[in-house]
């Protein structure tokens, strides 16, 4: 494909996505972020949210725990501590875990670290969403 890009998404454990892709969509920290073919070469920070690619027509989606995104040569790698495909998020799961993340914001024990707990948060409702939209898209 001439006007394609190769998306990689790299986590700790493995390689999440390797495949050809039309365009992106990336969480950045200051807003969502497109990247076609051609795209200048960059290096940026990422949020925790949805990535969102197009190939050939059809759209598919994953969940990136933030981390950074490089841009060049037509190669965007994306390093992530957790990249889950949309089909694949444990909604269920995900709830539960918002639930034990809130449950230690509320009790406000010393013990906890506050920031640990809300980026907890803010990761399993990010899951739940993306969970959500996987069959309206």
């Amino acid at each position: 494909m001439a006007n394609s890009i190769t998306l990689r998404v790299i986590t700790p454990d493995t390689v999440a996505l390797d495949t050809t892709v039309d365009s992106v969509v990336l969480p950045g920290i200051d807003g969502k972020l497109g990247v076609l073919s051609g795209h200048a070469t960059m290096v940026t920070a990422l949020d925790i949210g949805e990535l969102r690619y197009n190939s050939g027509g059809s759209e598919a989606s994953m969940f990136v725990a933030g981390g950074f995104a490089e841009i060049r040569d037509n190669t965007l790698r994306v390093v992530t501590e957790a990249g889950e495909d949309a089909l694949t998020i444990d909604e269920t799961r995900a709830k539960h875990a918002q639930e034990r993340a809130q449950q230690r914001i509320d009790e406000g024990d010393e013990e906890i670290d506050l920031v640990r707990a809300k980026a907890a948060m803010r990761r399993a409702a990010a899951r739940i969403t993306i969970s959500s939209l996987r069959g309206h898209r």
